[in-house]
């Protein structure tokens, strides 16, 4: 395709992404559908060019306020993906003058928001949480995510996992926390090898991973995934319980737990029971009221955690959209609550980076529910780490900057997964 007509592609496409009347991937795929002469290399250059406009949107928008041209085309050549020779092809005279230009223009000369490229209302909260390290966080948050995926340990091990995609060219190293992790080197369609077909692994952030080890579900023991989605933490969860006992994947949305059924069965397990409910308080939840030896809440949240993966996110969420979010929550977390039997474990997790959503809302339930007591979760995470035979050890220190106070807290450029809070209870007996 000539660098003209791919730079024209970029732009019709940056248009109907730039307008967030959806999520990014959604559309970016529909584009793709429409668009069938687009070849792999092209598809990925495009692409990867609108989520680099995604990530430095700020910047970009500066810069192009100047310059010949249409917004959306200016915003496809600084943020192009691909070759710098194949781009100058595409670019008229005082087009390349621009870009010179703006190739010159340091950071220096730019106010903080087109450095971070950060929505404004975001950045006290984030500098409240981490001070001195908030550059390193912005600058982070403006990187591709790795890779990571777990092996299903009820099928396959890592180190055989491993080595069988070495053998096709995919290279892969062991997560340097989780004991069922491989971060990929590369970015291949992992879809079509055979362990993915057969089950032998899932794509799963790791610190996603370190949510169910946190759990700590055992064998024959009854399990619930109150918000499950397409239940990457529900066939962890199954693996951990070999298959035993039962566990419910229960979420509000069908759509989301039919993504389930195919994964369910490449995992191999038959001990996972689906639900779709109506809402928090659905009678099938009442129903297990204390009959649950552990409860995982995976809370809808704003998902900042994961704005490397979905950098049009942290341009779509609203401030305002927050204290429904943290109502909602609050009421998802109390009704979970309720399935936990004596002496069974509750843990509410997210993938926001906001304390509004991590530690207020945990706070606020242990002052509310004197049934239920904090289980620091430094030791518990100790626990099933040394567990793990190639996990990193922990110690009830912490060395690895893991858990702040009681809770887990990880966050992209200190820990290199994706953002998660996770808080422990224990029901007293």
């Amino acid at each position: 395709m000539h660098p003209n007509a791919l730079i024209d592609h970029t732009a019709q496409l940056l248009t109907r992404v730039l307008a967030f009347n959806h999520p990014a991937d959604g559309v970016v795929a529909r584009y793709f559908r429409e668009n069938k002469n687009l070849g792999p290399r092209e598809r990925h250059t495009i692409s990867e060019t609108v989520y680099a406009v995604l990530r430095f949107k700020t910047r970009f928008e500066l810069l192009a306020r100047s310059g010949p041209g249409g917004r959306e085309r200016k915003l496809a050549i600084l943020g192009f993906s691909g070759p710098a020779d194949f781009l100058a092809g595409a670019l008229k005279p005082q087009e390349a003058d621009w870009l010179a230009e703006c190739e010159r223009a340091g950071e220096a000369t730019m106010m903080d928001m087109h450095r971070h490229n950060l929505p404004q209302w975001m950045v006290p909260h984030l500098k409240a949480q981490v001070g001195d390290g908030f550059e390193a966080l912005a600058a982070t948050l403006n990187t591709p995510a790795p890779l990571d995926i777990r092996v299903n340990t009820f099928k396959a091990k890592r180190d055989g996992v491993r080595k069988a995609l070495k053998s096709q060219g995919v290279t892969a190293d062991n997560t340097p926390l989780s004991p069922w992790g491989l971060r990929l080197t590369n970015n291949p369609s992992l879809s079509r090898l055979p362990e993915y077909e057969q089950g032998a692994f899932e794509v799963q952030d790791e610190g996603s991973q370190l949510l169910a080890l946190i759990l700590g579900a055992k064998r024959g023991e009854m399990v619930a995934d109150f918000c499950a989605g397409a239940g990457g933490k529900t066939l962890a969860i199954g693996a951990m319980m070999r298959s035993t006992g039962r566990l419910y994947a229960f979420d509000t949305s069908a759509h989301r737990l039919d993504g389930l059924k195919p994964r369910l069965a490449r995992s191999g397990l038959s001990n996972v029971q689906t639900a779709a409910i109506t809402n928090e308080r659905d009678d099938r939840v009442k129903r297990l009221a204390q009959k649950m030896d552990r409860v995982l809440v995976d809370a809808p949240c704003s998902g900042t955690g994961t704005i490397r993966r979905n950098p049009d996110l942290k341009w779509r969420l609203k401030e305002s959209e927050l204290a429904d979010l943290t109502a909602l929550q609050t009421r998802i977390l109390a009704s979970a609550a309720q399935m936990v039997k004596p002496g069974g474990r509750l843990v509410y997790a997210t993938c926001s980076l906001l304390s509004l959503e991590n530690e207020a809302i945990a706070n606020a339930f242990t002052a509310a529910h004197a049934d239920f007591e904090v289980l620091p979760v430094a030791p518990l995470l100790q626990k099933a780490l040394h567990d793990g035979a190639e996990a990193a050890e922990l110690s009830t220190s912490d060395p690895l900057g893991l858990c702040a106070g009681e809770c887990l807290r990880l966050w992209p450029h200190l820990h290199q997964t994706d953002g998660f809070f996770a808080a422990v209870w224990q029901r007293k007996a």
